[in-house]
């Protein structure tokens, strides 16, 4: 993750969604509510290109690794199942790419029955017009937009 949070984004750099996401993950857990982590790996190569693992701090503060194949985090992951025993219902998103990774899971957790809540400033896109209509068009029909400030635990 490291390569993709060093990647030019936008409407904020990775490092800012870093710690937005780090943020949220702390407070999660002092709230006694699971953090799962999602990492992509290329299918069908045998290494992974350098800076592809998760950041070192998102592993810390992580319950769980999901690694994922597809753009969606639930494809063939054992995702829906890790979180159903955990009795989760409610899924809070933040992450790189908005509009690929992001959008990807969370039409799927919709699919799935979860409520789905997206943290607006702890995402970026490759371009603020991909972030944006991620953001404004589809978001608000899957879930409810907010910010790290907005968002309430409990």
């Amino acid at each position: 993750m490291d390569r993709i949070i060093a990647n030019q984004l936008a409407p904020r750099p990775g490092s800012e969604v870093l710690a937005a996401s780090l943020g949220l993950a702390r407070a999660f857990r002092e709230a006694g509510a699971p953090v799962v982590a999602v990492r992509v790996e290329r299918p069908n190569v045998e290494v992974q290109p350098p800076g592809s693992d998760l950041a070192a701090e998102v592993v810390a503060v992580a319950d769980e690794v999901v690694v994922k194949r597809t753009i969606g985090g639930f494809q063939g992951t054992g995702l829906h199942e890790l979180l159903a025993a955990r009795g989760v219902d409610t899924l809070v998103f933040a992450g790189i790419a908005t509009n690929l990774g992001v959008e990807s899971t969370a039409r799927a957790a919709s699919d799935h029955g979860y409520e789905v809540v997206f943290v607006e400033d702890a995402m970026a896109a490759l371009s603020a017009e991909e972030h944006r209509a991620s953001v404004d068009l589809d978001f608000p029909r899957l879930g409810e937009v907010v910010t790290a400030e907005e968002l309430r635990l409990g």
